[in-house]
């Protein structure tokens, strides 16, 4: 059994859904005009760029280029495959698929994400049922219990058991005539060394499953009951679950993350439990990995530009490295992060349990920012002999001139002098040079892009040769056109019978064209309908995307315009092109010459597939 989607099931969910309702379940959207801006969920930026219109259905990033409609949003941010994408939106709304039985030769099998998706399911129902199965199963509810986690917390996150045997997990799929291959893909089981068979990868722990965005199970992690090594134990990468990319509790806590716009985030399974536990909601946890830049840009897509992170750490040694490597990451995402360090011998769990939550507030009121707590960090580091104060300002001195606030600089700079007791204005001083470092490009960051060679993508870069002023004006007459055929439909048949296609010189372009000519139909044809035929094409879609959102004033007049002004360049084009044939033919230059003519043989085929598309027909290569 497979899913197959007909074309029209497809048309109906797409004028069913919403892009609006789908995209604010991961970017916080504000009305602006006629579209929807919010800060965007593909690249870390300061001020919001990624624009949703709801009149066309589709979204685009003026900052990083990322564009399309619902379907290529949900591919993107999720991973979802085109059917999967469909599929999701279709369940949001309430709408029926049909699975039909197809043979192997028209539609592929099931995808093996999709097994693994299902295979993860079973194995969550199979530890719940072992947790309330009696025997072993209350032995790991008594260590629950002690805990202080509640029932209603287990049911919530659906936490499990898994026995202290090295096949039940093995033998229940068995019994289901799951394969061995697939189970192993999951990160359920591991291949025995020297010899043939599997033995379970869990065993005797507490299970924590772990969900992504949309409550589909991505992979596990689980405790031991004692002191064995390893305490936790996660799942290992497959093609559903990226440590980097996910976050325990997340697909509960999104909500009360959007509407606070505040995350803590925490190390620990418990931690998590216990903070949910406690009516902190608006909480995540890393799965045994430092956060990253993926984690924080998932996460400032729910609380929004001014959302802010709170990072609750251990008091111990790992917990302050851990704090530390933070810092970096939510500097490169422009992010209001805050660091609690919880006194010595205490995690969030243990903390709350022996406190209560209104002391738990009040230290969290008391959390410093990143860069108060890298001062206090170094000073615990080095000490405040003289050598400890100069390695303190080296190490201190590159980020302080990073700051672009400059009051906040001179905040920071004045905090730092009052710490180590250093003259202030000294302080100025040394930042001021590292600033004069930085614009003589002393500083280089190797991750920019070579300006040099990318000029060709910088605003606002001239080019010099006149020949190359001439394509670049084209250009942009030949994306005017796109935008045009999208925009306005009405003139795609004047598009077709000028055949102006065969005179693009932007292949992309042209393919899009051809995508638009040979699917019209003027009540219907729009970037939505033309996306779907770009699947997998991130940069055709964005382009579409582009040449869609941008709100143009279209009339027939104006069309015309267009038209005639691309057709004189094309026209004159064209016209140097037989003068260069004429001149390779005196000058006897048979190389230049057999390449101009074969350009024109090509040119020649283009039109006639042109015209034969405009016609209905078809090509026979």
């Amino acid at each position: 059994m497979v899913l197959f989607i007909p074309e029209e099931k497809i048309i109906e969910i797409k004028n069913t859904a919403d892009i609006i309702d789908i995209i604010s379940e991961s970017v916080l959207l504000k009305k602006s005009g006629r579209n929807h801006l919010g800060l965007c969920p593909f690249h870390s930026e300061k001020t919001p760029s990624f624009t949703v219109s709801y009149e066309k259905q589709v979204f685009y990033c003026f900052g990083c280029g990322a564009g399309g409609n619902i379907f290529v949003y949900l591919m993107r941010k999720e991973g979802f495959t085109f059917p999967e994408a469909v599929k999701y939106v279709a369940e949001k709304y309430g709408i029926d698929i049909t699975v039909e039985k197809t043979s192997p030769g028209k539609i592929n099998k099931i995808s093996e994400k999709d097994n693994i998706l299902l295979i993860n399911k079973q194995a969550m129902d199979f530890f719940k049922g072992c947790l309330f199965s009696g025997g072993s199963g209350n032995r790991a509810l008594s260590y629950l219990t002690k805990r202080k986690i509640t029932e209603k917390i287990i049911r919530d996150y659906q936490l499990g058991f898994a026995p202290d045997s090295w096949n039940v997990l093995i033998n229940f799929f068995t019994k289901q005539n799951v394969s061995t291959s697939l189970i192993e893909k999951a990160g359920l089981i591991i291949r025995k060394n020297k010899s043939e068979g599997f033995y379970d990868r869990f065993r005797n722990r507490i299970i924590f499953p772990i969900f992504d965005m949309n409550s589909k199970v991505i992979g596990f992690g689980g405790r031991v009951m004692d002191d064995s090594l390893p305490k936790y134990l996660n799942s290992p990468e497959t093609i559903v679950f990226n440590k980097s990319q996910s976050l325990y509790g997340l697909n509960i806590a999104k909500n009360d993350c959007r509407i606070s716009e505040t995350v803590f985030i925490v190390e620990g399974y418990f931690d998590l439990l216990s903070l949910h536990k406690n009516g902190i909601k608006n909480s995540v946890a890393t799965l045994g990995t430092s956060i990253s830049s993926e984690h924080v840009k998932i996460l400032r897509s729910i609380i929004g530009k001014d959302g802010k992170f709170i990072l609750v750490y251990d008091s111990d040694e790992a917990g302050i490295k851990a704090a530390q490597r933070s810092i970096e990451i939510f500097d490169k995402g422009f992010a209001d992060a805050r660091i609690l360090v919880l006194p010595a011998g205490y995690d969030p769990d243990s903390y709350l349990i022996e406190f209560g939550l209104e002391a738990f507030k009040n230290a969290v009121s008391c959390a410093q920012s990143t860069v108060s707590f890298l001062m206090d960090s170094a000073i615990i580091n080095y000490g405040l002999s003289v050598e400890g104060k100069i390695r303190i300002i080296s190490e201190l001195v590159k980020i302080l001139s990073s700051i672009g606030d400059k009051v906040a600089r001179a905040l920071y700079v004045r905090e730092l002098s009052e710490k180590i007791y250093i003259d202030e204005a000294a302080l100025h001083e040394r930042i001021m040079e590292a600033l004069s470092d930085i614009k003589q490009g002393k500083f280089i960051n190797k991750s920019d892009p070579d300006p040099v060679s990318n000029k060709n993508n910088v605003k606002g870069y001239e080019l010099g040769n006149t020949m190359q002023e001439e394509q670049q004006k084209r250009s942009r007459l030949e994306r005017q056109i796109i935008a045009m055929m999208l925009q306005f439909p009405e003139m795609v048949p004047e598009i077709i019978k000028r055949d102006l296609l065969n005179g693009f010189t932007d292949d992309v372009l042209k393919s899009i064209g051809y995508a638009i000519i040979e699917h019209i139909n003027l009540s219907e044809t729009n970037s939505e309908n033309i996306m779907p035929l770009f699947d997998g094409d991130d940069v055709k879609n964005s382009i579409v995307a582009f040449l869609s959102i941008k709100d143009e004033a279209w009339d027939r007049k104006s069309c015309l315009r267009l038209i005639t002004q691309f057709e004189f360049i094309y026209k004159r084009n064209k016209d140097t092109s037989t003068n260069k044939i004429k001149e390779a033919e005196e000058t006897k230059d048979d190389k230049l010459l057999l390449e101009l003519l074969r350009e024109k043989q090509i040119q020649a085929a283009n039109k006639k597939t042109s015209r034969l598309k405009a016609l209905g027909g078809k090509t026979l290569w």
